[in-house]
């Protein structure tokens, strides 16, 4: 059988003239697998006070240069403490959304009353962030107002700001979210006073209204290619328009998969409720039952947490998302509730062990097919992760190799070979496995309506996570 010819793509076959000539062929050169480095999108409300232009994309290193950025205590600011916290090797974009404006700003009050009669503290926790008052003896309400006013207006990062208030010799704090819609009303509020004379009580969050319509900074990132997309409002509305974008640049005609990222701290069925509603193999939600931190927070920490696992195929069953507050026992999901979850589309988090908040099992919200029939197919979120890395693979292969060729009844089995060699170095790595078993169902053949092009069927047998282990201890006597 004669050896196939020589093929050059620089050098003609046509020269005359003596000479030993030789071209560079980089086309064999990557034999290995590509990198799997994840780049991670969070889109944020910003403020006025922010450098940067409203759907303008940030490259972040620091929360720190998010505060210049998109205003310090901003939403955007927040998420950027939390998510850089978890993985200070994040490699991060931001891009900042403009307040509604139509909206509305949510408000809440600490209320004062009385005269202290001996020393003592007052604290107001805002979310996480403990503000504290020193009291005396003989400090009246109104002055202790005037000292929180102050000592909330000290605390730049806050989400809120204060104003002294008073009606019919009652002192308190009004506060205000500095954004203006719904996310407001998702800022915990607490106080206490442990100086004896003095009563202080708290009134929650509430009248935020109308979010900002995140479709067009996804719009404004479409082309981009980033691997994970962290959605800060985890409402029906936004978390639709993010599996909107999510199924069109993840789809065959544009190939760049991405991951949509939202958090959920509110009740078990009303995440499930919601998580139906939304049913995507691409997004996943973090649910931290009655934590103080925001929806927002939530998610930056758990998307970082993501990003830090290059293999798509591994499991991130206990990481843990270190800036994540510590609920309290009676907020913490059972084994019922979580199991409730990971069968409705909601990734519980639990408090493990050294008080660190860890995922218990990543899953997307996919439960049903399109005919409404239960399907497990994406429950996990590494499934769609290792068929998206498996994509790249198979694509960038075949890129490399077959940048410009004619398509001959050679062409054929050459790439159904590359093919073969990548599930094989995937099955090395145990992305994929059983590739021996499945390759009689690795076809490659030409279309049977275009002549200039070649259909594959690419077997992928996913490598599954080791989440449960089931064992009988027989007793013996």
């Amino acid at each position: 059988m004669a050896s196939p010819n020589v093929e050059f793509y620089e050098i003609q076959s046509s020269i005359r003239k003596p000479g030993k000539y030789f071209e560079f062929n980089t086309r064999l050169a990557v034999r290995t697998l590509p990198g799997n480095q994840q780049k991670v999108l969070m889109i944020g409300q910003m403020l006025d006070t922010g450098l940067a232009e409203a759907l303008q994309t940030v490259d972040i290193f620091s929360d720190e240069q998010a505060a210049v950025y998109f205003g310090r205590g901003s939403q955007a600011h927040l998420m950027a403490i939390e998510a850089i916290g978890c993985n200070s090797y994040l490699q991060l974009q931001m891009i900042g959304v403009a307040d509604a404006a139509e909206g509305t700003a949510a408000t809440g009050s600490v209320t004062l009353t009385g005269t202290a009669s001996g020393s003592g503290t007052l604290s107001l926790w805002i979310g996480a962030t403990r503000v504290d008052v020193a009291v005396s003896a003989t400090d009246k309400a109104a002055d202790l107002a005037t000292a929180m006013t102050k000592a909330i207006g000290e605390k730049a990062m806050l989400p809120i700001t204060a104003v002294v208030s008073s009606a019919e010799g009652i002192s308190g704090v009004t506060l205000t979210a500095r954004h203006k819609g719904e996310v407001g009303n998702d800022i915990s509020i607490r106080v206490q006073c442990t100086a004896a004379g003095v009563t202080a009580t708290a009134t929650a969050m509430t009248g935020g209204a109308v979010n900002p319509d995140i479709a067009p900074a996804l719009a404004a990132v479409f082309a981009a290619g980033h691997n994970i997309v962290v959605c800060p409002d985890a409402s029906q509305e936004a978390l639709t328009a993010l599996r909107t974008h999510l199924d069109k640049v993840s789809g065959p005609m544009e190939q760049r998969g991405a991951l949509g990222v939202a958090g959920w701290r509110k009740s078990l069925s009303t995440g499930t409720t919601l998580m139906g509603k939304i049913n995507s193999g691409r997004i996943t939600v973090g649910w931290h039952n009655g934590s103080v931190k925001l929806p927002a927070q939530i998610a930056a920490a758990y998307a970082a947490v993501i990003a830090s696992e290059e293999d798509p195929a591994r499991p991130l069953n206990t990481l843990a998302m270190s800036t994540l507050d510590v609920t309290s026992i009676e907020n913490r999901p059972g084994r019922n509730e979580q199991e409730n979850a990971l069968y409705n589309g909601l990734t519980p988090f639990e408090v493990g062990p050294g008080d660190k908040v860890q995922i218990v099992r990543a899953i997307s919200t996919y439960t049903k097919n399109a005919e409404g029939v239960d399907d497990v197919s994406l429950l996990d979120i590494t499934t769609i992760r290792t068929l998206d890395y498996v994509r790249k693979a198979c694509r960038e292969r075949i890129a490399l190799r077959f940048p410009r060729d004619k398509l001959s009844t050679r062409t054929g089995p050459k790439v159904r070979s590359e093919l073969l060699d990548v599930l094989y170095k995937l099955e090395e790595l145990e992305i994929v496995e059983e590739v021996d078993a499945n390759k009689d169902a690795l076809i490659v053949e030409r279309d049977a309506q275009d002549v200039n092009r070649l259909d594959a069927a690419i077997p992928c047998d996913v490598v599954n996570g080791l989440h449960v282990f089931a064992g009988r201890i027989d007793l013996l006597l």
